[in-house]
């Protein structure tokens, strides 16, 4: 099992979205790389949801990967604002994952106590400049987070 981080900016769909929905396709990756680590996901996976772009970034809550990575249709929807007019369905860009709710944090991770931790030093989304949307966790870093997680589903 492999743990990820996915932000999400919560006025564009929030934990509480995926709460309320139960299950959602993650869509609208538009990064190479990002792209990539999805495609790497496992059914089972845990992910480490993150909103972003708002006035307290933080990690929020927890889903498990429920579909693994499968062509994202949003990429073929020229009305959609993720279209892409190189990807077609016989050579799909670009793909998409779907999420089953887990559980809101009892109290969210903020990205300034996560920075004033010292045993993060190093963990990506941390550092300046990280921008992507989706990334791989590292188990000592999920050993630190997870101990620090309270849960509620």
């Amino acid at each position: 099992m492999a743990i990820w981080l996915m932000k999400s900016e919560p006025d564009a769909f929030s934990i509480n979205d995926l709460k309320h929905r139960q299950r959602e396709s993650w869509d609208g990756v538009r990064n190479f790389q990002a792209r990539n680590y999805m495609r790497d996901m496992k059914q089972g996976d845990v992910v480490l949801f993150y909103h972003s772009s708002c006035k307290v970034p933080a990690i929020v809550g927890t889903a498990t990967v429920s579909k693994t990575a499968h062509p994202d249709p949003s990429c073929w929807d020229p009305k959609s604002p993720y279209f892409d007019s190189k990807s077609t369905a016989e050579t799909p860009r670009w793909d998409q994952v779907e999420l089953t709710f887990e559980s809101i944090l009892k109290k969210p991770l903020t990205l300034a106590v996560l920075k004033s931790w010292p045993e993060l030093d190093g963990f990506p989304l941390i550092q300046k400049g990280s921008r992507l949307s989706v990334m791989p966790v590292e188990e000592h870093y999920w050993h630190i987070l997870k101990s620090r997680i309270l849960c509620e589903k």
